[in-house]
């Protein structure tokens, strides 16, 4: 070997490398909200489609403003998975509008999740769980299941809206629940951008709207809205307003209310 080639391997071998940065989930939330904090619902899924690729999914309610986030959702890729939690206890409306939307929208993925057989069994053997413990009901039918269902998921599509109040007020388009990321497209919509979407689209929409239920869930728990609380039918008089699946962890990160 010659002198300069030499040299040229040593220089080679002993060169410094760059180091691999690897962003931690705060970080990656505080750059995404960054640059997609006021961006447009369909910006927002593109932004998270790039990011987070075949990791991505939606867990939709098939309910009363569920085409809009699914529409969205849709106009990115119709290939992106929608899981829908089959709880047992749904509408028969609502299966009948997810059957529906599915076709008209073209979804090439739907996951039907239900409850694990022996929970059931075990805990709610009856079908009555809900009388007495509507947490542990949720747990059984919803959370656990979904928890299942996310397996290999890296983040996924929410339609929670900030509008809705409650823990939503604060709601960020991208969040890190201490396990996954969250996106919210249609965190800054308002109701009346909601309806306007929904006629400029013309998206169908649940029959159980026309009956009175601004918000649904499984039929128990669920009657039509009274008064300007879009969820004020859900649990109501029980204090109850999440079912469970978006409640905080301790390692929740999302925005402060001086960034929103």
């Amino acid at each position: 070997m010659s002198a300069l080639a030499l040299r040229a391997a040593e220089t080679e071998q002993v060169a410094p490398r760059t180091a691999t940065v690897i962003e931690t989930p705060t970080a990656r939330i505080a750059r995404l909200n960054a640059l997609y904090r006021q961006a447009s619902p369909r910006e927002i899924v593109a932004a998270a489609y790039a990011e987070f690729g075949e990791g991505l999914a939606i867990v939709s309610s098939f309910g009363a403003e569920a085409a809009v986030t699914l529409h969205v959702t849709a106009s990115v890729s119709r290939d992106i998975p929608v899981i829908f939690l089959e709880t047992g206890m749904h509408f028969a409306q609502t299966l009948d509008y997810r059957d529906e939307l599915t076709a008209f929208l073209g979804l090439r993925e739907l996951r039907n999740i239900r409850p694990d057989a022996g929970d059931l069994a075990a805990q709610d053997p009856k079908n009555g769980l809900w009388r007495s413990n509507t947490d542990a009901c949720c747990a059984i039918r919803k959370t656990a299941p979904l928890e299942r269902a996310l397996t290999g998921v890296t983040a996924w599509i929410t339609g929670r809206k900030r509008f809705h109040g409650g823990e939503r007020l604060a709601l960020a388009p991208f969040e890190w629940d201490g396990e996954r990321y969250k996106v919210n497209p249609l965190a800054n919509m308002g109701r009346a951008a909601v309806e306007d979407y929904f006629a400029t689209h013309q998206l169908p929409r649940s029959p159980l709207v026309e009956m009175g239920y601004a918000s649904i869930g499984c039929w128990p728990c669920t009657k039509p809205a009274d008064g300007d609380d879009i969820r004020g039918g859900r649990w109501s008089g029980s204090g109850k307003t999440e079912c469970g699946i978006h409640h905080r962890r301790p390692d929740w990160t999302s925005l402060t209310g001086s960034e929103l």
